[in-house]
């Protein structure tokens, strides 16, 4: 039986298959921690996060809020990977950037009128 033609066979019994080198990265404001990989082609973001066990070291990491990407772009948990990737998981943004961007140039604008 070709197991990828069967759903219901998880990819950690799917040994025969070819692997792939994928990165695993989350950071934190003063530490960033990547965790390398061997896969399952066709393998998902999701299969990836959970392959690299980095939500039993960081487990404030919830998938339910934190975002996903791979090389920087904003990718679906169901996304397929390629050789080579490296899944990021984002941290919840602590304020809106555009709010910020306003608030340094009205600081910036009061520093220079002396105000």
């Amino acid at each position: 039986m070709n197991n990828q033609s069967n759903p219901s066979v998880s990819n950690s019994e799917r040994n025969d298959q070819v692997k792939m080198h994928i990165e695993v990265v989350f950071a934190l404001p003063k530490e960033q921690h990547v965790i390398d990989i061997e896969v399952p082609e066709q393998s998902t973001v999701d299969d990836a996060i959970r392959e690299s066990k980095i939500m039993e070291k960081y487990p404030e990491i919830d998938l339910d809020v934190n975002k996903t990407g791979i090389f920087g772009k904003p990718a679906k948990r169901d996304a397929v990977l390629h050789p080579g990737d490296r899944v990021e998981i984002y941290r919840p943004l602590l304020c809106d950037p555009k709010e910020m961007r306003k608030l340094r140039a009205k600081e910036g604008k009061e520093t220079r009128s002396g105000a």
